[in-house]
């Protein structure tokens, strides 16, 4: 039944808007990120990791989490049609098996914006800023764990977007998480709150490893804030089915 459900989910992308978002996105980003960098080359002087700083500030704090909430605002958008809540706890799926599937495939298009962003990022350090070698390993590494730290954010925006109609607020509600995790993780709180998370995994706007000595920690407050919001969504949905 799960396996179906993630068919159908995979199927409301098929010409969907949500891919010109994909690629529009973090063109917009990289092409600030790329000329904030060349703008200030007098005090940028790490080379990779200065324009990775450039490209990660406003990306992992805006426009991945807008994005992200695009993509779950997409996908319960039908549910929210109608009465279709009604048929949807009366067909024989359980109700967590649909938001499971919507967060196998956020996650598959997450992963897919972290490698549009990643090349990106290389070709904008090859033919704008005109580096002769290749980007540190650290960096897809830090893009791998940022791509970790983003589940979170994931399961709380299809969280919001489940239980609120409107298409726009959701996005807007992530932009607000994302500047309030900005804030917090430059107190030092990064690990409290799930907007911070990918930021953190991602060191964004930063050239020396925030995380440094702190993976297991971060693991573990990722996995949390996961948890946590399946838990919510399990018994919204409970309560939700026995409503109907």
């Amino acid at each position: 039944m799960l396996k179906r459900c993630i068919a159908a989910e995979n199927r409301k992308l098929h010409r969907s808007p949500i891919w010109l978002l994909f690629f529009v996105m973090p063109l917009i980003s990289a092409s600030y990120g790329t000329f904030n960098y060349l703008q200030n080359l007098e005090i940028l002087h790490e080379r990779w990791y200065s324009l990775w700083t450039q490209h990660t500030l406003f990306y992992s704090m805006l426009f991945f989490p807008a994005m992200v909430a695009a993509y779950a605002a997409y996908l319960w958008r039908l549910e929210h049609l109608g009465h279709n809540w009604n048929l949807i706890m009366a067909a024989p799926v359980p109700p967590l098996d649909l938001f499971f599937a919507k967060f196998c495939v956020v996650c598959k298009l997450a992963l897919l914006t972290q490698v549009w962003e990643l090349t990106l990022f290389v070709a904008c350090g090859k033919l704008f800023a005109r580096f002769g070698d290749w980007p540190p390993v650290e960096l897809v590494v830090f893009a791998l764990r940022g791509t970790l730290g983003a589940l979170a954010v994931i399961a709380a925006q299809l969280l919001l977007a489940m239980v609120i109609r409107s298409f726009a607020v959701p996005i807007f509600l992530a932009i607000v998480g994302g500047i309030a995790g900005m804030l917090l993780g430059s107190k030092g709180y990064s690990l409290l709150w799930p907007y911070c998370l990918m930021q953190a995994g991602m060191n964004a706007n930063r050239s020396e490893d925030v995380l440094a000595g702190q993976a297991v920690q971060f693991a573990a407050a990722s996995a949390l804030w996961l948890a946590a919001m399946f838990v919510i969504a399990y018994l919204l949905l409970k309560e939700r089915d026995v409503k109907a």
